[in-house]
């Protein structure tokens, strides 16, 4: 984020972001942008091994970035790790608790949660969709998938043993659902991927 400002919503949340903020986002991640009357100016940087952690933060000369990008990406990318300043954002309203809970655990029972909110079903629903542009019913099958691309980068589990891990009925039922997202079957995916051992840190 280089100047202007506006609002995104994706599978980390609502964020409102300003110059100077940084968000980093799992590949295949759907967000939803909201620019103020005076736009805003974003540089995309390509980061490696970024699944399942998304991320807010701030650097403090985001015009060093842009120039390391004119020149060279993999410059631009360890600027952007030696200024990079990890944020804890805290959720702005119960559709941002809603999304990190379901980021958090995609098995959650939307039901259950809204109950607990005092919440009725229609108006979780409308009032999530409202911030976040899908139903939380199609944000929590994002999280799931966000999940079982987390696990096929980070482990050598067996994709049936995956499905399950993330909240899938059985392995068909999570290949549909990341072909759907990503365009490609798991299995594809992951010897693409290749395996890490452990997630970066943040």
């Amino acid at each position: 984020m280089l100047s202007g400002s506006y609002e995104e919503c994706g599978s980390a949340g609502r964020s409102r972001v300003k110059p100077g903020d940084v968000l980093i986002h799992p590949p295949f991640d759907a967000h939803l942008d909201r620019f103020s009357r005076t736009g805003a100016c974003i540089l995309n940087i390509t980061l490696p091994a970024v699944f399942g952690t998304p991320a807010v933060g701030r650097v403090e000369d985001p015009d060093e970035i842009v120039r390391a990008a004119e020149r060279d990406p993999g410059a631009a990318r360890e600027c952007l790790h030696r200024q990079m300043r990890y944020l804890k954002a805290p959720p702005l309203d119960w559709p941002d608790a809603l999304a990190l809970r379901l980021r958090a655990d995609p098995t959650c029972r939307l039901d259950a949660w809204a109950d607990e909110q005092g919440l009725s079903k229609e108006a979780l629903s409308r009032g999530f969709g409202k911030v976040f542009g899908i139903t939380p019913a199609a944000f929590r099958a994002e999280a799931k998938v966000q999940q079982a691309l987390a696990l096929m980068t980070y482990g050598a589990q067996p994709l049936s043993n995956i499905a399950l891990a993330a909240g899938f009925a059985d392995q068909a039922h999570m290949t549909r659902a990341v072909r759907i997202v990503t365009g490609e079957p798991p299995t594809r995916l992951r010897r693409s991927i290749g395996f890490k051992t452990a997630p970066p840190q943040e």
